[in-house]
Formats: C-alpha cells, sequence, structure tokens
C-alpha cells in the first residue's frame, strides 16, 4: 500500500449546480454571474457552461462582454448558499471513503490515501460523486500535492470514462518538460514573463535553472519555490484540519466612477472600517493593510503597510488605508477599492 495524493476538481461546478436545479438548462449556454441582467454595469461572470464557453465567454469578463459574444445565452444570477451546500454534498460523499479530504475550495479538495490502485479509488469516488449528487468531477493522480494539481489538467481532457490522470516522478520530465513555465501550477502571466527575461521559457527550463540567479530574483523563498516546481516537487501531506484564515478582504465595484480624492477618501475609509469591524468581531488582530485600486483602464495596483504594532482599532486601519492612498497615482477615475487586512498568526 503506496501513499497517493488525489485532486478532485468538479466539473463546471457553479454552472452544473444551476443545472442541477433547472434540468431543463442541460446542454443550453448558461452564464452565471452578478444580478444575472446582462444589461446592468459592472458585473462579473463567475462561471459558464461548457456551452457558453465555446462561444469565448469565460469567468472573470464582465457579464456585458458575455452577452455580447453570446446573446442567446441564460444569464442566472450568482446564489453563493447553493453552491455551498453542494459543496458540503461532494465533500461529505468523499469523507464515506478511508481517505483523508482537505477543502480547498467550494470545487476542489485534496484527498490522501493509501491503495494499491489509484485509479480504481479515482474512479469509485467519482462515481459515488455523481450519483449522490448528480454532479460531475475529475481527479488527478499524484505523489505529490503539485502533480496531483496538474495532472487534474490533463484529466480533464482525458476519455470521460476514465476521468483521470497520473502524474508523479516517473512521467513528470516525459509529459512537462516541453511545456511552457504557464503550465505549472501558480505560474501567471506576470511571473511567465519574469522567468522567460532570464531565459526561462519551458519547464525543462526551469528545472536545470541557477537556484542561486532564482533566489536573487525573486528572493530566497520564492526563488527556491519555483527552483522545486520546475521539478514537480511538493508537499505529500494532506490534512483535514481546516485551514486557518490568514487575512480578509472587503472589496466593492462602483457603479459610477469615483474621480474626486473626498469621494474616494470616503469609500475606501469605509471599507476599512467594515473589515475591520468584522475581523475584530471573530476575535482576530491586525498586523498589515493592503489597498487596492482599479481604474477605469483596468490597471490594478496594489500597496501595503504593515502597522507598528498589531491592532484591533478600526480607526487605526483606516488612517492607514489611507495614508497608502498617497502611493497611487490618483489621476484617472477610479471603478473599484478593495482593503485587505492580514492576521496575526495565532499562537
Amino acid at each position: 500500500m503506496s501513499w497517493w495524493v488525489l485532486h478532485v476538481d468538479m466539473d463546471q461546478f457553479i454552472a452544473a449546480v444551476e443545472i442541477r436545479r433547472r434540468p431543463e438548462l442541460r446542454g443550453l449556454p448558461v452564464v452565471v454571474g452578478g444580478s444575472g441582467d446582462p444589461s446592468r454595469p459592472r458585473q462579473v461572470v463567475a462561471t459558464a457552461s461548457y456551452e457558453a464557453r465555446a462561444y469565448g465567454v469565460h469567468s472573470g469578463m464582465p457579464v456585458r462582454a458575455a452577452y455580447k459574444k453570446c446573446p442567446d445565452a441564460v444569464f442566472l444570477p450568482s446564489d453563493p448558499a447553493a453552491y455551498e451546500a453542494a459543496s458540503a454534498e461532494v465533500m461529505d460523499t468523499l469523507r464515506t471513503f478511508p481517505v483523508v479530504v482537505e477543502v480547498w475550495g467550494w470545487d476542489e479538495c485534496f484527498v490522501g490515501a493509501e491503495t494499491e490502485d489509484p485509479e480504481a479509488l479515482a474512479s469509485e469516488l467519482r462515481a459515488a460523486v455523481v450519483d449522490r449528487t448528480g454532479l460531475t468531477c475529475c481527479v488527478g493522480i499524484g505523489d505529490n500535492k503539485t502533480r496531483a494539481k496538474l495532472a487534474t489538467n490533463f484529466a480533464k481532457a482525458a476519455d470521460e470514462r476514465t476521468g483521470s490522470y497520473r502524474l508523479t516522478a516517473a512521467n513528470w520530465r516525459s509529459v512537462m518538460d516541453h511545456r511552457p513555465v504557464r503550465d505549472l501550477w501558480g505560474i501567471g502571466s506576470r511571473m511567465e514573463k519574469n522567468l522567460n527575461e532570464l531565459g526561462i521559457v519551458t519547464v525543462a527550463d526551469l528545472a536545470a535553472a541557477d537556484v542561486d540567479a532564482l533566489q536573487k530574483r525573486f528572493g530566497p523563498k520564492m526563488g527556491t519555490w519555483y527552483a522545486a516546481l520546475g521539478r514537480g516537487l511538493g508537499d505529500t501531506q494532506v490534512t483535514d484540519v481546516p485551514r486557518e484564515p490568514v487575512s480578509r478582504s472587503h472589496e466593492e465595484t462602483f457603479d459610477t466612477d469615483l474621480a474626486e480624492r473626498p469621494d474616494i477618501e470616503r469609500e475606501l475609509r469605509r471599507i476599512a472600517i467594515e473589515v475591520t469591524n468584522e475581523v475584530v468581531a471573530d476575535g482576530r488582530t491586525i498586523q498589515r493593510v493592503w489597498v487596492k485600486l482599479r481604474f477605469t483602464t483596468f490597471y490594478t495596483p496594489i500597496k501595503s503597510r504593515k502597522l507598528p504594532e498589531p491592532t484591533q482599532d478600526p480607526e487605526v486601519i483606516a488612517t492607514t488605508a489611507l495614508t497608502l492612498l498617497d502611493k497611487f497615482d490618483l489621476r484617472r477615475p477610479i471603478r473599484l477599492i478593495g482593503v485587505r487586512v492580514e492576521f496575526v498568526p495565532p499562537t
């Protein structure tokens, strides 16, 4: 019996939950996000069914843009409570097996198990989820979390009857070496550009990169992590202990752009106090503050400051947020303001 890490990823989860309670929508392009009214401005797509994705609709895009791409789609409002309940059904189903389930979100989790046949286990997990919830999923199989997570991408493209894929040290290089670094878990477009500037284009390049050069560019912690990522190294531990939140954030997109500084300060102060009050109500103490602004150009800079000493005082957080505002160039109107506060770790 060997220890395996499986990554369970639900298929088009939010759309699937909506289709489950409205079976007549099956096979139709479905777009979920905001109020469900595509005529309203500044709403974002939470998810789209596969049929809608065929028209170029994807999560994160404005709902209005989705309507232009697929005007015949069914647009539905987001219903977080329904997705939370459906997610609990899935996770409870997985927990009926002799495995450890580590939840990472509504639609994904890691499963740790001792088994001689991880593919058979993956098949059993998928069948149970379909049988008990009516929802489908795919499963990535790995010898650590990094490889299991990446294996899910290949599982999505596998034969539907299989719905799983194994990625381990044995086939890592043959599967991943030739692929761009963007295909790795945790590397986005900005980091891909940074790596490309160092001459690191493929996963093989990253695996062979000089660790000292990576540490010099990205810092000792992240440089070491990127070097390990190129070789597919990662955590093998799966725990069912809920992850302790390390921060909380509030952000708001405004119906009307904020162009005047007094208006920006008023909304920033309000959001900072609201998030602080929530945190204090949970008994947490704050040690760092982030402010995010999204301009009408969609440029979204983020600034942060560590507090001189931890606090639960909303006025201190609001004042710090307003001080951070001085670091931004406010010549363009603002469409979104966000405030994130980082907690003092529990002792």
